[in-house]
């Protein structure tokens, strides 16, 4: 089970990325566990350690360096979502940048 992380301002439009994402999981036949979070609400889940990679929304790339020394500690990698597939709404791609991501590790 591969579980991905979306940190956005708010979550309204990163969720429906989410769903988007989910769909290009089950086309691969792959266990995923994909969600997303306002960057107000990341900590507890990132504490929990149970993420494998963490995505943030082009609208929060400038706390790059904060995710990125948060997730340090639980040794995951994060990256901001390419913009124009974000405004695209483009979840098969997304989501090939996660499996990718989680592949290579920190």
């Amino acid at each position: 089970m591969k579980t991905i992380m979306l940190v956005c301002a708010a979550g309204m439009s990163t969720s429906l990325l989410v769903t988007k994402m989910e769909k290009a999981g089950e086309a691969q036949s792959l266990e995923t566990r994909i969600f997303a979070l306002s960057a107000s609400e990341a900590d507890p889940e990132i504490e929990k350690g149970d993420i494998d990679v963490i995505l943030l929304g082009p609208q929060v790339r400038f706390m790059l360096k904060q995710f990125e020394e948060k997730a340090a500690a639980i040794n995951v990698p994060v990256e901001v979502i390419n913009m124009q597939d974000y405004g695209m709404m483009n979840g098969e791609k997304v989501f090939a940048t996660a499996l990718k991501l989680i592949e290579e590790g920190v």
